[in-house]
């Protein structure tokens, strides 16, 4: 009898063991990073009724947050719109592209792609690829969230990236600022959910949920800074002290607590904000201590919208600058910032130009363009052929086109025919330089159809067989 109770006594625990592991098969999917919800509660990182813009490159850190933030919009009330940047770097990119919007369509996700041409950017700016990638990107985020199409930008750093982060900004000198890494939450814009999240636990939620990802080849190209870090010293570092991410993350934490300290005793005060892109600083505040001087620099680039800490040799020059230097003089410092020496003060002032950005629907209806005005798109019953009454053939329009703003290697074929460059179109008719970047295009990729306020071109220019027109006005 006590054998029968035993052996029905161990049937009863199998089963259980056996319907918890069923239990667990349902149930793991998205269970991984559970800890992250966690942050998001307690940091307040996402408020009912945001719409958080993913930034999403395809990759497999970017695709398991833009899941894992997808599963709670019902939970937390708030929508996932995926913006997606091609940098046109590899010819590939623009697979990366369809692969993202794909996945956006499948899962009913809102998307916005851009194409940007970094590579002439940077060589019109003179900087170094990655600087001209992250300065385009970064003006493409804030441009959306100040149209107001998303609240805030979700970034998909992990525990990894904020070690790399970290060693990068010491090789670099940044000083006690920089040390402390990136924030779960950046000027109420940017937002960092998996700033804490391991590489490897990010890759068990990618296996649990099936998640589909592309792969960057550029990743493996050592010449690019961050991914020799990555690459060759990260590994190294982590082979003789397995918890150093955990170390350096920790490290952070620590400069964190210290810089805020500091710069709660800097006298901000004395900063004198002239315009949105010009602040002055007394130069009597350089004559104190070294780490109130530099705080206070930091605190006047960030009124000037420079987020990102210059290295301390910058900060070194602005002080001699300040002590030292002649009345007018003044120096060139990166992320265009100029320092100007004008009598007791000195100025600091932001020459970053914006990056426009625009992703309209072509459809009718009026819409109010940054720097153009009102764009006017309807149906005429009167169409005439002219190019400069800018009328188009409604079927000879591609599915595709939609409103932006021009781009490197953008064509359109002329009035009457023949191919020309968009550069070149807008040279001929006499459009002022200053113009150019504001003005809406309707393009499929690079063919461009019309140029509203300017012409259309000879595709979609209408016969006697049009019986659908629109008109398109500037006003």
């Amino acid at each position: 009898m006590f054998q029968q109770k035993i052996i029905k006594n161990e049937q009863i625990s199998l089963e259980i063991l056996f319907l918890s592991f069923i239990i667990y098969l349902v149930t793991k999917k998205g269970k991984t990073m559970e800890h992250i919800l966690e942050n998001i509660k307690k940091l307040n990182l996402i408020k009912r009724g945001d719409t958080i813009g993913v930034a999403v490159s395809g990759g497999r850190d970017s695709m398991a947050l833009l899941h894992y933030l997808s599963s709670l919009q019902n939970e937390l009330d708030f929508e996932v719109v995926a913006i997606h940047i091609d940098h046109s770097l590899r010819e590939t990119s623009g697979d990366d592209a369809m692969f993202v919007m794909s996945y956006c369509r499948r899962n009913h996700i809102r998307a916005y792609k851009f194409k940007i041409d970094v590579a002439t950017l940077a060589k019109q700016k003179n900087q170094s690829i990655e600087t001209a990638a992250r300065e385009a990107r970064y003006g493409v985020f804030e441009s959306l969230v100040k149209k107001g199409i998303v609240d805030k930008i979700a970034l998909a750093h992990h525990a990894e990236d904020q070690a790399e982060t970290i060693l990068l900004h010491l090789l670099r000198g940044s000083g006690l600022s920089g040390a402390r890494g990136m924030e779960y939450e950046k000027r109420g814009i940017y937002i960092r959910p998996m700033l804490e999240t391991k590489r490897s636990e990010i890759q068990r939620y990618i296996n649990d949920n099936d998640i589909a990802f592309v792969e960057d080849e550029t990743n493996k190209e050592d010449v690019y800074q961050r991914n020799y870090i990555r690459n060759k010293v990260m590994p190294l570092i982590v082979s003789r002290f397995p918890n150093a991410v955990e170390a350096l993350n920790s490290f952070a934490n620590a400069c964190k607590e210290d810089d805020n300290f500091i710069s709660s005793q800097v006298m901000t005060e004395a900063l004198i904000l002239e315009n949105p892109k010009t602040v002055k600083i007394p130069c009597a505040c350089f004559l104190g201590a070294p780490s109130l001087s530099s705080r206070l620099v930091f605190k006047a680039l960030d009124m000037i919208g420079i987020y990102k800490d210059i290295e301390r040799k910058h900060i070194e020059i602005i002080k001699n600058l300040a002590i030292n230097g002649q009345n007018g003089a003044k120096v060139k410092l990166p992320m265009d910032v100029l320092a100007h020496k004008e009598y007791d003060y000195i100025t600091l002032t932001n020459e970053q130009k914006e990056v426009k950005v625009l992703n309209l629907e072509f459809k009718c209806g009026t819409f109010m363009i940054d720097g153009f005005g009102k764009l006017v798109v309807k149906k005429t019953n009167n169409p005439q052929i002219s190019e400069d009454n800018l009328i188009i053939d409604a079927k000879k329009l591609p599915k595709n086109v939609s409103w932006r703003f021009r781009r490197e290697g953008d064509e359109i074929t002329k009035f009457g025919g023949g191919t020309q460059k968009l550069k070149t179109y807008l040279s001929q008719k006499k459009i002022p330089l200053r113009q150019r970047d504001t003005i809406p295009v309707l393009a499929s990729d690079s063919e461009i159809y019309v140029v509203a306020g300017v012409g259309i071109s000879d595709k979609v220019r209408i016969d006697e067989t049009t019986k659908q027109a629109y008109k398109i006005e500037q006003k």
